[in-house]
């Protein structure tokens, strides 16, 4: 396949990059000494430059070596977009620890299988979360906590505030708790085996000095798990040599944005691989300024925009619908400081992006990627051609194939099959599993198991995902494209579709609807509607109407609950 997508480069943009051979740790301190009173983190309020940063991660990083934390060590971070969480990654990374993102909104269950996979035997969190982890505790899977208050980087009179809020607030749960007898059980039976430390006391005792840990760009830097949702979720393994080349990739990409005189508004969670590269590391490499929102509000981020004068905001599709929703409102806000926004993790709907863009004057391009791959692989030019319903054009240095599902063959323009890619970015394997690993990696091509086509112009367009595809009566069904149908009807706000066990045909599809607030519809009315537009085999036999879908924290439809319902 040739690469048609490179005669849709922009001028500005070059086809392959010279990467330097250097760590994500280094990356920071390249910027912290080109520019030092740069404002790197602004949170609530509270500024830190690169200068102070630099010398926060290193302080944290001499105070993990006293801790033990050994090169090669794997570390958990279990916070939310916080001061805490960018000097962590980048002070587990300045010694050659592994980080390990946490959701911190995962279940007991779920903490327990990362730490378990991963070994992990430290973890950083935030203090309010300290009860989700009281049964890892008993496990005695942990080592080391270190407690984290978001009132440590708030200026004042709101630390103060705040401390008094969340002091009420933990007497609240832990009274809650002893009732039930089971904190008392956890402190007096196992506390004692855990060394518990305080953020803001490790940094304040450890010397700011910078030691050489003889990290090198291809050691790992993160065991990133992947969202499972179409199954057990699994560790990629990324080094800094895979982060830095993504990071640099979309350094290229966003030819235009200046180094030193950028702000991004970072809301997209760095717990997240989307959030890490674009929100996190990108920022820093650019030397720009980070706006720390730890929670999504459509409210706050444009309240954000409009006071730090936000210029490029990445978030998720269901980031701009909300936002969306918001401005429709009289109150208006001045958001001409904005150069563009990026969305990305799930299809943007064509009407939803040309709402954004009418409402804010401010252009949404949509990209692609994958945990696997750092994770960025494609996008639509910022400044040349976008094609909406499209993800764009595969990023410098990325070379992407359709191939055939079956054969792996190489398939023509316009044919579908599924995605493959190659590049700098790509990880190097499942961390403890080979199996899986020979599965996706093959002679170096990363196969997405994600259904596409390739069009005339080196575009590409995704069908649907390679586990969610129907087969009913031996036709191939796309779920995606079923829900894209879907959702054009006047009554319908959201959709998904599954295939459910049907002994003629195999498979069946079933949609689940949404209906818009004030709406209402019959099973029988949306399959006229679909029958009267879809092939007959494509036509949705059952339709169950909800109030929601499940979700991960970026807005993807969580279609393996879903199936897991029906088979139960």
């Amino acid at each position: 396949m040739q690469k048609q997508w490179l005669k849709k480069y922009p001028d500005d943009i070059p086809s392959s990059i010279e990467y330097p051979n250097k760590t994500i740790a280094d990356l920071l301190s390249d910027t912290a000494k080109r520019f030092p009173q740069k404002r790197a983190i602004i949170f609530f309020g509270k500024k830190i430059n690169y200068k102070e940063l630099h010398n926060l991660t290193i302080k944290f990083a001499n105070a993990l070596i006293d801790m033990g934390i050994k090169k090669g060590d794997r570390v958990a971070i279990m916070l939310p977009n916080c001061p805490h969480e960018v000097i962590s990654y980048y002070g587990v990374l300045r010694i050659g620890g592994v980080v390990v993102q946490f959701n911190p909104l995962y279940s007991e269950k779920e903490i327990e299988h990362q730490l378990n996979d991963s070994g992990s035997e430290t973890i950083i969190i935030l203090d309010v979360l300290y009860p989700n982890i009281k049964y890892i505790i008993s496990k005695g899977l942990l080592k080391n906590i270190i407690l984290c208050s978001i009132s440590d980087f708030l200026p004042f009179p709101k630390n103060i505030i705040y401390r008094f809020k969340e002091k009420r607030e933990m007497l609240k749960r832990v009274q809650h708790d002893m009732e039930k007898d089971t904190l008392s059980v956890t402190l007096n039976l196992f506390q004692g085996q855990v060394s518990h430390y305080t953020f803001l006391k490790l940094i304040k005792k450890s010397p700011a000095k910078l030691f050489n840990m003889n990290v090198s760009p291809d050691n790992i830097a993160l065991l990133q798990y992947t969202g499972g949702t179409t199954g057990i979720p699994k560790g990629a393994i990324l080094t800094h040599r895979n982060l830095a080349a993504n990071t640099i990739q979309c350094r290229h990409w966003f030819s235009k944005a200046e180094v030193g005189k950028e702000t991004f508004l970072s809301v997209l969670p760095f717990f997240h691989i989307f959030g890490m590269t674009s929100s996190m590391n990108l920022p820093v490499y650019l030397a720009s300024s980070m706006i720390l929102l730890p929670r999504f509000k459509p409210l706050d981020v444009l309240k954000a925009i409009e006071r730090y004068r936000a210029s490029i905001f990445i978030g998720v599709p269901a980031m701009f619908s909300a936002i969306n929703g918001e401005l429709r409102h009289e109150k208006k806000y001045n958001l001409s400081s904005m150069k563009f926004c990026v969305s990305g993790a799930a299809p943007l709907p064509h009407d939803m992006a040309v709402r954004f863009e009418t409402l804010t004057d401010v252009k949404v391009i949509e990209g692609y990627g994958l945990t696997e791959a750092s994770p960025v692989t494609h996008c639509n030019p910022i400044y040349g051609e976008r094609k909406f319903s499209s993800i764009g054009i595969p990023l410098p240095d990325t070379e992407c194939s359709i191939v055939d599902l079956i054969t792996g063959a190489k398939l023509q323009t316009g044919e579908i099959g599924e995605i493959a890619i190659k590049g700098p970015q790509i990880m190097k394997g499942y961390w403890k599993n080979e199996k899986e690993t020979e599965m996706i990696l093959k002679n170096g091509w990363l196969f997405t198991g994600d259904i596409g086509r390739m069009d005339e112009d080196g575009y590409f367009h995704i069908v649907d995902r390679k586990k969610e595809m129907i087969i009913s009566g031996g036709y191939n069904i796309y779920p995606r494209e079923i829900e894209e149908f879907l959702n054009k009807h006047p009554k319908i706000k959201e959709s998904a579709v599954i295939g459910i066990h049907y002994k003629l045909l195999g498979e069946i599809p079933k949609a689940f609807i949404i209906l818009k607030d004030g709406e209402s519809a019959t099973e029988d009315e949306i399959i006229s509607y679909c029958k009267a537009n879809l092939t007959k085999y494509k036509v949705p036999k059952k339709v169950e109407f909800r109030k929601e879908l499940p979700k991960s924290l970026i807005g993807k439809i969580l279609k393996k609950v879903l199936v897991e319902e029906e088979k139960s």
